[in-house]
């Protein structure tokens, strides 16, 4: 019998696997390994070897393997970080390391794409990469024949076939999501090249093709699964927190933070700071993404040598505004606000300030704070918001769902399975299977459905939304007052 699902989510840290029998939603089987970044490299670069994603697919894949009956999967799926690019000569082979979403190397020629094309293009998007490989990189990029986004390699890797799909295609940067084909100005401001570098895209609810032999026998997995179009990590995060459906406003907290909803028309900011994305379901995911959000609370644990349990204690213990002390927490530069040169700041420190607790607790607030103002956009741009579900490793903390209330002023539901991307995948390759095995018409929320639970609700505090609202008030002042003009509108 063939009930069960695999979905991987190769993300920067690492990659997870979950194994799900999608009739009951019930979780079966689950696995992770870490990723490497290449090390070494300049400020700015960030860069990592698709190699490395292969292992960890595959440590995964026999870690599965030891928990269940591989001969009872139906099919698998594919999540992948968004943005990066995979440049693959005619023989296959890797050209360069791959570029990732957090990448600020490519600032300048983000700035001449969004000057040439009188649109933003985000620093992080793929199409910034790609110039910029071009620009510094000239015997390498006449090179590639091929370019792919992370989880199409894997897909290519696991398949033999090269697809895109229009998720995950949507934040390269030159993709119209509206007509959902790419967009010929964009792709010629970069290279003439482009448009043949580019495999076919793929509808929603396909399936990309099926595990050949050689791919089987390195997993350990069936040869001849399907293998579903998979889709970028948010895309398949929503399909695996339920937002799948129109009101579902997801909060993704990992080393970047991402508030998303499923909308059955593109939501377009006019200063592009909403990235215009589609869903991987047919649909539209209008998406905000901050590069700093985990990667803050590492920075504290590393320089304390507490864990997140002891300063999430001592984090607890410290009023709301951290007894002034305000972070601005861009350490990796950032994307909304559009800061991808910018530096964290620590304001108002005074004696007994630099205490395990106080830094804990800024970190929690600063990022959340900054989240807010991208929520606080999707308003603006007509969402309705009146409940926030949480995903990601860092939903799991007690106190950072508290801030997040507070700051937020709604609810906040945590998922039962924080890692919903993984999910998301595994529920995909169902959905994708079914429609192929003679169900046209069934739609992916019907799949999705058994497996999407919440848990524990966070309510904001009635006596602290004074407190919160100075907070949304000092943080904001303090960005323009630092960075003039960024603050989103």
């Amino acid at each position: 019998m063939q009930d069960l699902c695999l979905g991987f989510d190769v993300g920067t840290q690492g990659t997870k696997a979950i194994v799900v029998a999608p009739a009951s939603g019930q979780i079966v089987a689950r696995a992770a390994a870490p990723h490497r970044l290449v090390a070494g490299l300049p400020p700015g670069h960030l860069e990592q070897q698709p190699a490395g994603w292969l292992d960890a697919v595959v440590a995964c894949a026999h870690d599965v393997a030891r928990q269940i009956d591989v001969q009872r999967l139906a099919g698998l799926g594919v999540s992948g970080q968004q943005h990066g690019a995979v440049l693959l000569d005619d023989g296959g082979q890797v050209v360069r390391p791959a570029k990732l979403w957090c990448d600020t190397a490519t600032v300048a020629e983000a700035r001449e794409l969004s000057q040439r094309l009188s649109r933003r293009v985000q620093t992080g998007f793929t199409a910034s990469k790609l110039l910029w490989c071009a620009r510094h990189e000239p015997e390498r990029w006449a090179r590639v024949r091929r370019v792919l986004l992370p989880h199409d390699y894997v897909n290519w890797w696991l398949t033999g076939v090269a697809t895109m799909e229009a998720g995950d295609a949507s934040g390269t940067g030159f993709f119209d999501p509206g007509t959902r084909s790419f967009d010929a100005a964009a792709m010629a401001a970069i290279d003439a090249r482009l448009p043949a570098l580019l495999p076919p895209l793929l509808p929603a609810g396909a399936l990309a093709g099926r595990l050949t032999a050689a791919a089987a026998a390195r997993l350990g997995l069936p040869a001849g699964l399907p293998v579903s179009t998979g889709g970028g990590d948010n895309m398949m995060s929503a399909i695996g927190s339920g937002a799948t459906s129109a009101g579902v406003v997801v909060v993704s907290l990992g080393t970047s933070g991402t508030i998303f909803a499923r909308t059955e028309s593109p939501v377009v900011d006019p200063d592009g700071l909403i990235a215009a994305f589609c869903s991987s379901d047919g649909a539209y995911l209008p998406l905000l993404c901050v590069m700093n959000l985990t990667g803050v609370t590492e920075e504290v644990k590393a320089l304390t040598g507490l864990d997140h349990a002891a300063l999430t204690a001592a984090a607890g213990a410290v009023r709301p505004g951290a007894d002034g002390l305000l972070w601005l927490p861009f350490l990796v530069g950032e994307r909304v606000p559009d800061l991808p040169e910018a530096t964290g700041t620590l304001l108002g420190v005074r004696p007994g300030c630099l205490r395990p607790g106080h830094l804990y607790r800024a970190a929690l607030e600063g990022t959340s704070l900054n989240l807010n103002l991208g929520l606080d956009r999707l308003r603006g741009l007509g969402l309705l918001v009146d409940e926030v579900r949480l995903t990601g490793g860092a939903a799991q903390n007690g106190l950072w769902r508290q801030v997040l209330a507070d700051t937020f002023g709604v609810p906040v539901a945590v998922l039962e399975e924080t890692e919903s991307a993984a999910l998301g995948a595994a529920l995909q390759a169902s959905w994708a299977v079914r429609r192929a095995a003679g169900e046209p018409d069934l739609r992916c929320e019907q799949v999705a459905a058994p497996a999407v639970r919440l848990g524990a609700r966070t309510q904001p505090q009635p006596r602290l939304q004074p407190a919160y609202a100075a907070l949304r008030i000092r943080f904001a002042a303090a960005l323009e007052r630092l960075h003039p003009g960024a603050a989103p509108a």
